[in-house]
């Protein structure tokens, strides 16, 4: 399969890259720079600018001739100014469809995010009828909502799309989740948010890079795979903090001690998010609204049509994938 996968230099790109080439397919890394690490495995690399005026021309030449292609590229960050996520996410979104439909490639795999249904509340074992919610606390989810309705609504016979929503994804190479962590942590940071005893999905690299492989499979096989989100995890909800403790713990880090009511921490990233934006500030507050929800309340989902329509399943389990961090440090 000739495949291009977008953001081949982020954590899920890179790793997706490197998996396709070890099947032996031929891949291509785009990004907005170059990737002497991924060229000295033997993947070609393309630099662009997927929210360029001059994208979807331009992106069309590079995707001629590809048989899926794979956007992992997004606009990842805490905090920053509403037009940095709509162009890193629904700007580029709409060019890498546009480019698809001009260079006529069959199949679009995008990477989504649990995010894009997350509300100020629990979400316990909810599958993809869960709506999308009237408004989010944050502008990463927003945007990332509005780019998966514009991927979903994009299938048809021409075009066959999938959307995965891969939550907390961790293990080698990881250069946000595991990393913020322990940065954290080592700053005397890390606050346990909540009663510390909610559940989360988390998905691990290797998982996450596989549901990617089967989705383009799928949408190739199977007509009613596409046009549809799936929820992508390891299956089986772990308690957070308990979680954070084994990765600090693996890492010689000591356990959080210190704690803060679910209440006063989100009045606490209320009065941030309200001084940094009267301020102008550009640097991350150190809570938002929405870090703080997804630091208290139960977040899994029911992996179900994953597992039907793509042919998914977990390898190992989360505390299984966890131990494999011992061997790497972040």
């Amino acid at each position: 399969m000739r495949s291009i996968v977008t953001g081949g230099g982020g954590f899920v790109g890179a790793a997706l890259c490197r998996r396709l080439r070890a099947l032996g397919h031929d891949v291509t890394a785009l990004g907005r720079r170059d990737y002497p690490a991924l060229a000295a495995d033997g993947i070609r690399t393309v630099v662009h600018d997927l929210s360029a005026s001059d994208a979807p021309a331009a992106l069309a030449r590079h995707f001629s001739g590809m048989e899926c292609v794979f956007h992992t590229a997004a606009h990842v960050t805490m905090w920053g100014r509403l037009e940095s996520f709509v162009e890193g996410n629904v700007t580029a979104t709409d060019n890498v469809i546009a480019a698809c439909r001009a260079a006529e490639v069959p199949r679009l795999v995008f990477t989504s995010s649990p995010s894009v249904v997350a509300a100020a509340h629990d979400l316990r074992g909810v599958d993809e009828s869960q709506p999308y919610p009237s408004r989010y606390s944050a502008f990463y989810p927003q945007t990332k909502a509005a780019a998966e309705r514009a991927v979903l609504a994009a299938h048809g016979d021409r075009l066959r799309t999938a959307s995965l929503r891969p939550h907390l994804i961790f293990g080698p190479g990881d250069t946000n989740l595991v990393p913020t962590i322990l940065k954290r942590a080592r700053a005397g940071r890390l606050v346990q948010v909540g009663q510390g005893r909610n559940l989360v999905d988390l998905t691990f690299i290797d998982d996450c890079v596989a549901a990617h492989i089967l989705a383009a499979a799928a949408l190739g096989e199977r007509p009613s795979a596409g046009g549809r989100p799936f929820f992508i995890s390891q299956g089986s909800p772990v308690p957070l903090w308990e979680w954070i403790g084994r990765v600090l713990a693996i890492h010689g880090l000591p356990p959080v001690r210190r704690k803060i009511p679910l209440g006063v921490a989100l009045a606490a990233a209320t009065a941030a998010e309200a001084a940094w934006r009267v301020c102008g500030l550009q640097s991350d507050p150190p809570l938002t609204r929405f870090l703080v929800e997804e630091m208290a309340t139960d977040h899994y989902f029911d992996i179900s049509a994953a597992r039907r329509e793509l042919g998914y399943e977990p390898s190992c389990s989360v505390w299984e994938a966890t131990e494999r961090l011992a061997s790497w440090r972040a």
